[in-house]
């Protein structure tokens, strides 16, 4: 499920697609398991990066689905002790009471049920944010590393 190899890390579609186009940034830094294990540079480089992913996600779920809303990010760790940043499209058509809160709450029966594993009928999204991630890379880390 990888998406694209980033300075920091690896963008991957998330386990679950039940808000589609979830997506996570997975660092490379082995032994990092809070943002502070990180030194500065590269903790502004990864927190960068978690924008860059998010800009993807928003401009295809943005074109894709009219009741996208906006995008949560999230740097968690509570679970995997490896960091890792979350990257959650949110829509108009989520059911009130999880609109307005955090994704968690949703039950982990909607979250992980079979029918949101991504699979091939996430190819076209997929597909697209992984256009959408290159184009942005390209263009962000020549300008990002040529003002550094």
């Amino acid at each position: 499920m990888v998406l694209a190899r980033m300075h920091s890390g690896y963008a991957v579609l998330g386990d679950t697609q039940h808000l589609p186009g979830y997506c996570v940034l997975l660092s490379d830094t082995d032994d990092a398991d809070h943002l502070t294990d990180l030194h500065r540079t590269a903790r502004a480089e990864f927190l960068f990066d978690m924008a860059l992913l998010g800009e993807a996600v928003f401009n295809v779920c943005n074109g894709v689905d009219p009741a996208f809303r906006r995008i949560n990010y999230e740097v968690l760790g509570n679970t995997l002790h490896q960091l890792h940043a979350h990257v959650h499209p949110r829509y108009a058509w989520e059911p009130p009471e999880y609109r307005g809160g955090p994704v968690w709450r949703y039950p982990d029966e909607v979250r992980e049920a079979a029918e949101h594993r991504p699979d091939e009928r996430h190819d076209g999204l997929r597909e697209a944010i992984v256009r959408e991630l290159e184009r942005i890379m390209t263009q962000a880390y020549a300008s990002h590393y040529h003002l550094a």
